[in-house]
């Protein structure tokens, strides 16, 4: 896939998918979800106070022919109400409006009634960037602050769950450093390497080839290992940038946009359901097409 307009050829238009939107009180989350219903991509389901979704409805002159708004007292009902929903079966996927991402969570990860599966739960971002040949996916630069190794491979195993669902067969993993030679002062290459060499005893699905430690340049760059004589597949191709802590895949997230001009699309993996969890900063795009991400992968 090259370009995030490439995942409604992965949507099931026949079976569209049901997005529930927790708190829908929010105006910029309610265009993007409306942009997709429009385009005949999903179901929305809209959550939460009433009275303000009907006035933003009416301000935008959105056309919500068939789409139910269930009302809710507070955001806490409203996470509430959109989990259980989920677990009637009566959606697929989750975005966040208005509520604070701290109440969403807490309602998922509720003991009695939340979405809880056993898995770690991570944030992946999908990205197009106007100088790399196809989409490429990282992690976590959201949510798991200072993972270790087992952590980095339960990270690993959720993006492939995603990517298998838009069509990979074979998923190139770079697990980042600052240089590609193991040095035992520097976590990241330490890290790298045993991720490594567990892919090569077997421990991940055949689709997953991993490299690590690797610097950035020769994960996205194959003249910059060709230069350095650095040979693997994934070298100038990764599928996913796992990064060492929340930190780099910040800054590395936030450089693609800023910089590179990249357009981003995230999803919260690991629990029943994808999440999508915006920020009031993003843009459009950004929460266009991480609502068609959660649609693809749901």
């Amino acid at each position: 896939m090259k370009k995030l307009e490439d995942l409604k050829n992965v949507i099931n238009k026949n079976q569209k998918s049901k997005l529930i939107v927790v708190a829908a009180e929010e105006e910029n989350v309610l265009e993007a979800v409306y942009e997709a219903f429009k385009d005949d991509l999903i179901e929305p389901i809209l959550v939460g106070n009433k009275e303000l979704i009907d006035e933003y409805i009416r301000k935008n002159n959105f056309k919500f022919e068939g789409v139910d708004i269930i009302p809710a007292n507070s955001f806490e009902e409203a996470a509430e109400i959109s989990v259980k929903m989920i677990n009637e079966g009566r959606g697929d996927f989750l975005i966040k409006g208005l509520v604070d991402t701290s109440i969403l969570l807490k309602a998922v990860l509720n003991k009695e009634w939340g979405l809880r599966t056993g898995k770690q739960l991570s944030h992946v971002m999908l990205y197009e960037i106007p100088t790399y040949h196809k989409l490429i996916m990282l992690t976590d630069g959201g949510m798991v602050t200072y993972p270790d190794v087992d952590t980095k491979i339960a990270l690993i195993k959720n993006a492939y769950e995603g990517a298998k669902k838009l069509g990979y067969k074979e998923f190139k993993v770079a697990c980042l450093a600052a240089k590609e030679k193991l040095n035992p002062k520097m976590q990241a290459t330490v890290d790298g390497a045993e991720i490594k060499a567990r892919q090569e005893k077997g421990e991940f699905e055949s689709g997953i080839i991993v490299e690590g430690p690797i610097a950035l340049d020769l994960a996205v760059s194959k003249e910059a290992a060709k230069i350095k004589k650095f040979n693997s597949p994934v070298a100038g191709d990764a599928d996913l940038l796992l990064v060492h802590n929340i930190e780099m895949g910040n800054g590395i997230g936030k450089s693609i946009t800023y910089f590179g001009k990249g357009i981003g699309a995230g999803v919260v993996m690991g629990a029943k359901v994808p999440i999508v969890l915006v920020s009031r900063s993003d843009d459009f795009d950004a929460k266009y097409y991480s609502i068609l991400f959660g649609s693809a992968i749901s």
